[in-house]
Parts: structure tokens; C-alpha cells; sequence
């Protein structure tokens, strides 16, 4: 045995009992939100898009207000890239690696942007954050869209569903109800330009 085989085994007994760690917290998770409901099934016609789709990545599922309280079940907590479609009947999050997410129209409450949840922080107001009913249960959902730009354009497509109480104000708080917005809120921080990708 070398001189450094001890350290090596040391090292390597601790990533196993982390990993065991992680997996078992994330079981007890799962048992937890056993009463969760499932995301309900994409419809075969969700209606017309309303915007242009955008890719990103799904950062997370949390419940509302706490968006440190990640959603385990049914995949909601994998992040994963994504393409976000506004339709007329609701949002579609088509995940790679992880099954899609369909929010209805009619479950939408709010839409606001952030600069983190879930353990993932961004730029200033980088993410958007859709507020909605999974069956019993309040749920913030956040999307990363590739191009800063887009976020205007996907907050008022989600606002156009009609049943949303829009915000273009930036919330950094988790839980902080939309508001009115301000003459900064209009203001869109500096994006990539897309030519340069």
C-alpha cells in the first residue's frame, strides 16, 4: 500500500456516506409529499402559442413561498434544460432527461421574475416564476430562459392566459405577492445578443 492509500480511502468513504446522505434525505422527501398530486397530462390539443418558444433550463418546482422546500415528487425538484410553449390552454415545460410539466391556465395565480430559487441564482431578475395550484398544494415553478430578453415577452405571454395576476416587478424575496409596477419595472436589464451566441 502506498503512502497515500489511507487518505485515498478516507476520502472516498466519505463521498459514499454524503451520497448515501443526499439519497436519503431525498427519499424521506418522497415520502413526505406522498399527498402531492401529479401534474396533470399535457393535453393532445393545448391551443394556439401565444409566444414564440423560448429554451432554457426548468430550474425547479418548490412550494410557494418557500423555495427553499424543493417538490421531490413526480420529478417536479430534477433540474434539467427545457422549452418553455405559452399556449392558449396553459404552459408547457418539455424537459430533457425528465417528463414534461403542464400548467394549466386555469391554475395559474401569478407571474413574476427573480434572481434565484431552489439553490439556483442568476443575474438580476433572471428567472420566471410561475405561481400555481397542483391539486391541493401552492407550487412556484422556475424557468431560466437562454436569453435575458425574452423574459418580458414571456411574462406577458403568461399574462395573457387571463387568469394570472401579472408582475413585472422583481422579487427577490420567496413568497412576495406581485404587486404594481414602478417606471424602473418597464426597464429590461442588459441581455446577449443573440447574433453573438
Amino acid at each position: 500500500m502506498g503512502q497515500y492509500t489511507p487518505a485515498i480511502l478516507v476520502t472516498l468513504a466519505i463521498i459514499i456516506v454524503m451520497v448515501a446522505l443526499i439519497a436519503l434525505g431525498w427519499r424521506n422527501r418522497l415520502r413526505r409529499q406522498s399527498d402531492i398530486a401529479a401534474p396533470p397530462a399535457t393535453p393532445e390539443n393545448p391551443g394556439v402559442l401565444i409566444a414564440e418558444p423560448s429554451e432554457g433550463q426548468y430550474v425547479s418546482t418548490t412550494r410557494a413561498g418557500d423555495w427553499l422546500d424543493r417538490i421531490a415528487a413526480h420529478q417536479l425538484g430534477i433540474r434539467s434544460n427545457a422549452t418553455l410553449f405559452i399556449h392558449a390552454d396553459g404552459v408547457l415545460l418539455a424537459r430533457h432527461g425528465a417528463s414534461d410539466v403542464f400548467i394549466p391556465a386555469a391554475t395559474i395565480t401569478s407571474v413574476t421574475r427573480a434572481s434565484g430559487m431552489a439553490g439556483k441564482f442568476v443575474e438580476k431578475d433572471g428567472l420566471l416564476v410561475i405561481t400555481w395550484a397542483l391539486g391541493e398544494t401552492a407550487v412556484d415553478t422556475g424557468f431560466r430562459p437562454r436569453y435575458h430578453q425574452e423574459l418580458p415577452v414571456l411574462l406577458a405571454g403568461i399574462a395573457a392566459l387571463g387568469t394570472t395576476g401579472s408582475s413585472n416587478t422583481p422579487s427577490n424575496t420567496p413568497g412576495k405577492t406581485p404587486g404594481s409596477t414602478s417606471e424602473n419595472d418597464q426597464e429590461t436589464p442588459p441581455a446577449e445578443d443573440k447574433e453573438n451566441q
